[in-house]
């Protein structure tokens, strides 16, 4: 009778650790996935506040011939050479000579010029080129008609034959060059242009601001903000609306800047 009562006693303590075994392990496979860690941002991106309106420059025409660019650029508000009304206010790096062009050649940095007449040698070959109006803070005016871009054939400094562009591009305007003293460095603009690519509606441009990635899906300018002394990188990318590059000449681009301390802050 003693073995009979332990064997029974026994097999209910075995049936009840079973039992708690399986609802112990019900328990964590009900338990919710912890939600993954999100990562922290280094570089705050942030819109560029609204600028002075120039809804009527016009880049009217473009030539070049002989070594020599000749642009006709009409407005009743905007001029070359002018600072732009709102610049103190932009609390960014502005041009002590004014608004001014921005001529892009294939994928190369801009070249600014502040008259509509000027010089330049380029070599002979088909190349990409892009100029648009600008304000005296390097922000570009986003208007159709404030801009060219052509496909054109260079042969002894002239332009022998030129192509409207008609697929969709990408072309890096700033951050640019060297930044000194925390009134230029504290926030570096973002700008770049598009052409036959409407941002946020068809395309976005990914921005690889020093291996960190950020979608911009407006076209505007940026302030970047966080950023290191010393030199940095940016990459932009013209991308799909499923986020895909896009494959069309020049895309992506790469520029490299640079940012110091102004020893008389530092005093």
């Amino acid at each position: 009778m003693r073995i009979l009562t332990f064997l029974l006693s026994f097999c209910l303590l075995m049936s009840c650790g079973t039992d708690t075994a399986k609802t112990a392990d019900k328990k964590m496979d009900d338990t919710p996935a912890a939600a993954p860690a999100k990562t922290e941002m280094k570089y705050v991106v942030t819109p560029f506040p609204e600028s002075y309106d120039y809804s009527d420059a016009n880049m009217a025409d473009m030539k070049y011939k002989a070594g020599t660019f000749n642009f006709d650029v009409k407005g009743d508000k905007y001029k070359l050479g002018q600072q732009t009304p709102d610049a103190p206010q932009k609390m960014c790096a502005n041009s002590a000579k004014g608004q001014h062009i921005h001529l892009i050649v294939n994928n190369e940095p801009y070249m600014a010029k502040y008259t509509p007449t000027f010089d330049v040698e380029l070599p002979d070959g088909d190349h990409f080129i892009l100029a648009f109006l600008s304000r005296s803070y390097h922000e570009s005016i986003k208007t159709d008609q404030a801009h060219k871009l052509v496909k054109a054939t260079i042969a002894n400094n002239s332009m022998t034959d030129s192509k409207p562009v008609t697929q969709p591009m990408l072309f890096y305007s700033r951050p640019k060059g060297t930044y000194v003293g925390k009134a230029e460095t504290a926030k570096v603009m973002l700008d770049f242009y598009p052409v036959n690519a409407a941002i946020g509606t068809d395309y976005m441009v990914k921005a690889d601001i020093n291996g960190e990635m950020h979608t911009l899906d407006k076209w505007q300018p940026y302030f970047v903000e966080g950023l290191p002394m010393g030199e940095n990188k940016i990459t932009l990318t013209l991308v799909d609306g499923e986020g895909k590059d896009v494959d069309t000449p020049l895309n992506p681009v790469t520029r490299t800047f640079t940012l110091k301390e102004d020893v008389s802050e530092m005093k």
